[in-house]
């Protein structure tokens, strides 16, 4: 298991298209140049990292304080907070990658920084929903700029020698994210969930000024074709219409004729996107990665896996505060237990792998996450019992998503070729997202549509038992993850060949 993937959730966006091979920097006193590695490159490259990833996290414990202050709004369209960071994230990250590795890394980094920041102000001064979605969407796009090419610029600021540990550090910085989020976002949205996006901005700022003066440039001369923007648009608006036919369903009807127009969209645009890919010189997937085994299989089990992870760590918070009306930052607090549970078993994960094969040990955590949800819904109560009824299920589905998704990320590149395994990440990192998306769509569909949550205890166990089943398909998608007895140098010959052509 690679270094960038042990560390846990908040890994998803680690090691995106930040430029495959041959960083070729611009600035020849960079620390690079001069053999040597600046630790105050890594510690700003570092911090944005975290903040890009720490907001995936904390803007979850603040979803219901949020609500009790844009009265009137529905759960339905709260959930494109949530939805709409991830679409935009989902289809711009390979894309804005790319077009950093050729016209400079260090400029699409501070430019994706800066619109961040910007963005984050306007979150924390939206007066309704609808604004604060629109800046949410502009964050996504920010942060689908910054994380890749962090990890680009880290890379060529550093020799041979010191870069795997640089790399390390950032990934473990960047792993932080998914144990600090819930427990940052409590003690934040206790006082105001303004600060939530307020906190983004003295860090946003603070970077901007030091990346200016000490980061060294850097760009892949070798990637010469625009990438498919066209195509990236494409896939937000498949991914977008069939959240919303999902989300509106149970209040349109699911025959009415908008809900099936978004499903037709939702179709329509996946066959176009798919064409496109087959077609575009530069697609934001490019098909002949899929010839590998374990790649094409990685994905499918992402997605799967992904639609229970979201689904359950939102419907979790929305238990604590709406049944048991835990404080936000006993919810915080209340979520961390399953992250904590992910560095170590991430690492066991990864020594199982190498002996029992990484399908298997997928799998096993796949497993392992759905008896956590299907122990919670045994014993959970409408009075609050956390150490008996929530505790033992958070621990042991944690204990799976260390299994899993670590094995899932680090296995999903194995077998590609190395000119292809930045991009490869980035794949199975937007994969990731989609299944977001559909696991916050459906949890929507199956609670109902009140901003108070007054859903009841069947409509909780429903969507529970949709989170299981996810995750137990996850698990025999998993098992095809593991590569046939075919080389991988073979296959990778197969897509480095298909790829120059």
């Amino acid at each position: 298991m690679d270094s960038l993937s042990q560390l846990g959730p908040s890994m998803a966006p680690a090691s995106a298209a930040a430029g495959e091979v041959g960083f070729e920097s611009d600035d020849p006193a960079s620390p690079h140049a001069n053999g040597r590695g600046s630790s105050a490159v890594l510690a700003v490259l570092s911090a944005a990292a975290f903040m890009a990833a720490l907001d995936l996290f904390i803007v979850n414990v603040a979803f219901a304080s949020i609500g009790e202050d844009f009265h009137g709004a529905s759960i339905t369209d709260l959930s494109w907070i949530l939805n709409g960071y991830a679409i935009i994230y989902a289809a711009l990250l390979i894309p804005l990658g790319r077009l950093a590795d050729r016209y400079g890394r260090k400029t699409g980094f501070m430019l994706g920084l800066a619109v961040f920041t910007l963005s984050s102000l306007g979150c924390a001064l939206s007066p309704s929903l609808w604004p604060l979605v629109g800046f949410r969407v502009l964050q996504a796009a920010g942060a689908a700029a910054l994380t890749p090419t962090s990890l680009g610029l880290l890379i060529n600021a550093f020799p041979p020698q010191g870069r795997s540990r640089a790399v390390r550090i950032w990934a473990a910085v960047s792993a932080l994210a998914a144990a600090a989020g819930p427990v940052v976002g409590g003690v934040l949205v206790q006082h105001s969930w303004r600060l939530v996006f307020l906190v983004n901005i003295p860090i946003g700022v603070v970077a901007l000024v030091i990346t200016k003066r000490i980061v060294p440039d850097s760009r892949d001369h070798t990637v010469t074709r625009l990438p498919d923007l066209v195509g990236s648009f494409v896939l937000a608006v498949s991914i977008g219409a069939l959240a919303l036919g999902l989300v509106k369903g149970p209040a349109w009807g699911w025959a009415a004729p908008a809900t099936v127009g978004a499903f037709v969209v939702a179709a329509v645009g996946t066959a176009w996107f798919w064409w496109r890919s087959l077609h575009h010189p530069a697609p934001v997937v490019e098909p002949a990665l899929l010839a590998v085994r374990s790649f094409a299989w990685s994905n499918a089990a992402i997605i799967a896996f992904s639609v229970a992870f979201a689904g359950n760590l939102l419907l979790a918070i929305l238990w604590m505060q709406e049944v048991w009306h835990f404080t936000p930052m006993q919810t915080g607090f209340g979520v961390a237990p399953g992250p904590l549970m992910v560095p170590a078993f991430a690492i066991l994960g990864g020594k199982f792998a190498k002996s029992v094969g990484v399908g298997l040990v997928t799998a096993a955590g796949c497993v392992l996450f759905a008896a956590g949800i299907a122990l919670v819904q045994a014993f959970i109560g409408q009075a609050p019992h956390y150490f008996t009824e929530l505790l033992p299920g958070q621990i042991v589905g944690g204990i799976g998503v260390g299994l899993a998704l670590p094995t899932i990320l680090s296995s999903a590149t194995s077998g590609l070729p190395p000119v292809r395994a930045a991009t490869g990440s980035a794949v199975i990192n937007m994969s990731r997202q989609i299944g977001s998306v559909i696991g916050v769509s459906v949890l929507v569909a199956l609670l109902g549509v009140t901003v108070s949550y007054s859903a009841t205890y069947e409509a909780f166990a429903h969507a529970r038992y949709a989170c299981i089943a996810a995750a137990l398909v996850a698990a025999l998608l998993a098992l095809g993850m593991t590569q046939k007895k075919e080389s991988v140098e073979e296959l990778s010959g197969v897509v480095v060949a298909d790829l120059a052509t």
